[in-house]
């Protein structure tokens, strides 16, 4: 797993204030400094992405909480509960995201949603998670405006953390009393898949209601009426009318449903310098089409940043990780649909999610470590996954009842390749509430008031903070190479080199509280100084090992700069 030579260069120093601790004895000289370290190259290899609902993490804005007549009642946590893009923000500005290590945030979509709801079989639900979407063209009211938006990725980029939106180009919202049904050159109604094979899992709707759109097709289409109509009475027909004809002559790129969809998406990379797209329900759709979505993706990109120099983070490509439900890195380039293997990194993803991590509980961490670093450095060498271990509807995480939230943790954020906190495993959020039905379970609103309420939600909140900034640090931890040093108790080296470039850690799981002697042999010199930044103590390394005396069963180390 490599990054561009040029991001290597992107280098600068901040400085960490630690506290102070007393003097040690033997081989340890050991004291809590002023300890400055490096601000590594970013890469998306190595993220450490965020992954919230809109709707489900800070009410930054209560004058949008009901739009559309949105007021009937719904099911349990099946209707909209308030945040918004300004809560985001807020949170952004306050620093939450940086005190938690993360330098990338992915939102669920905040386009328009069916005005109505559906009862299918869950209770009566609204579009509040973002999924059923009515005009890709605008931003549905409750998550906020186009200004909010600007303001969330500026701030974002202020912080040096990148934005990922959600992409949804498989289907529209379901039809309801007041959103009809798009044009039959659009959609399919029918039939519902059946995952038996490749036609069965692409050409067909995705559950009951949930109209399909027909990706495949290269015909000509206009616009549905319904659209024509709500841009008219918006008054902004014209407008829109003049950028598809500009689009479509540009590209070259025939008026087919995907098309449209596609101009519609890529202009919130022009329009706001979003930095990736999460792509939705992959698998469902031609391979084509991701591969024709990234060329458009990459190219608004370029556009953007030629038009807002000052605001270009750096030369990092556009970002597209694809979903492709139960997809593992074991399965390395191909996902096989039974009839026909497809490879999604070819010229599409750069990352696909990693449905592999939330099931690993009966492996050690070495057995996975060494398994993940082995592929991404292999097969996906150049690629890589996006790992998680609860999301918003898988209902299988790895610690449902929450009560493994620091081995959640470290499973997580000291995984080889990208880490995907969901909204909450850093609170231990809840993920069982009475008298939902399906994934409403996991997507229970944030719990803020733990914070400041309950002192285990603190402490698993200060694990959680320091093994993300640590990954943030290091690159290593990500793409670096990863070598196990000792097996009980367990620790292990990450090396990263690249272009002059240099990044060495040392960690150690399952160690003994009070006294330890850890080997660190072929990673930091002797008569060296590191600090481990999990206690904020520094040692000396002699004859190849350092001894630590602190409280915990954790040590993150790095090198101590002077």
């Amino acid at each position: 797993m490599k990054i561009s030579k040029y991001v290597a260069l992107l280098i600068g120093v901040i400085l960490i204030v630690s506290g102070c601790a007393d003097k040690q004895k033997d081989l340890a000289e050991t004291e809590t400094v002023i300890e400055p370290t490096v601000k590594l190259p970013f890469s998306w290899e190595a993220a450490n992405v965020y992954f919230l609902l809109t709707d489900r993490f800070n009410n930054g804005d209560p004058s949008n909480d009901v739009n559309y007549g949105r007021t009937k009642e719904t099911a349990v946590l099946r209707g909209f509960e308030g945040g918004d893009i300004k809560g985001v923000t807020q949170k952004i500005r306050e620093g939450y995201f940086t005190d938690l290590g993360i330098n990338a945030i992915w939102m669920t979509p905040v386009v328009e949603q069916i005005h109505d709801g559906t009862d299918e079989g869950t209770g009566y639900t609204y579009g509040y998670h973002g999924y059923w979407t009515k005009d890709w063209t605008a931003l549905d009211p409750n998550f906020g405006t186009r200004e909010d938006l600007a303001e969330l990725v500026k701030t974002a980029h202020d912080h040096g953390i990148r934005i990922l939106l959600d992409a949804v180009i498989n289907h529209t919202g379901p039809v309801t009393s007041v959103d009809t049904v798009w044009p039959d050159e659009w959609v399919r109604t029918s039939p519902k898949c059946e995952f038996k094979d490749y036609e069965s899992t692409v050409t067909c709707t995705l559950v009951e209601n949930l109209p399909d759109i027909r990706t495949e097709s290269n015909e000509a289409v206009e616009l549905p009426p319904q659209l024509v109509e709500k841009w008219k009475a918006e008054g902004r027909y014209e407008e829109e009318i003049a950028e598809l004809d500009a689009f479509f002559e540009r590209t070259g790129h025939p008026r087919a449903p995907r098309f449209y969809i596609m101009k519609w998406l890529t202009d919130y990379i022009t329009d706001f310098g979003i930095d990736g797209y999460r792509a939705d329900t992959v698998k469902h759709t031609e391979e084509y089409v991701w591969e024709e979505f990234k060329a458009l993706c990459e190219a608004a990109f370029i556009d953007w940043k030629q038009a807002n120099p000052e605001d270009v983070l750096d030369d990092t490509p556009f970002y597209l990780v694809g979903e492709i439900y139960f997809y593992n890195v074991n399965s390395g380039r191909t996902y096989d649909f039974g009839d026909k293997k497809v490879d999604y990194f070819n010229n599409s993803f750069d990352a696909l999610i990693n449905f592999d991590l939330r099931s690993s509980g009966e492996r050690s961490y070495e057995e996975v470590f060494s398994s993940y670093y082995e592929i991404l450095s292999g097969e996906l060498d150049g690629h890589s996954t996006l790992s998680y271990m609860s999301s918003h509807d898988d209902s299988h995480p790895f610690d449902k009842q929450r009560i493994k939230p620091y081995e959640t943790a470290n499973r997580l954020l000291l995984a080889p390749g990208a880490s995907q906190v969901y909204y909450g495993d850093e609170l231990a959020r809840t993920l069982i509430v009475e008298g939902t039905n399906g994934d409403a379970t996991l997507r229970s609103f944030m719990n803020w008031e733990s914070i400041e309420n309950d002192s285990e939600t603190k402490e698993i909140l200060e694990h959680w903070q320091k093994l993300g900034r640590f990954r943030r640090e290091h690159i290593a931890i990500g793409s670096g190479v990863h070598s196990m040093i000792n097996e009980a108790p367990y620790t292990f080296s990450r090396t990263y080199s690249e272009d002059n470039f240099t990044d060495k850690v040392v960690v150690g799981l399952d160690l003994p509280e009070g006294e330890k002697l850890i080997s660190v042999t072929g990673v930091f010199e002797d008569e060296s100084m590191v600090l481990d930044t999990y206690s904020g103590v520094r040692a000396k390394v002699v004859d190849g090992y350092v001894t630590l005396d602190t409280k915990f069963n954790i040590v993150l180390l790095e090198r101590a700069l002077n």
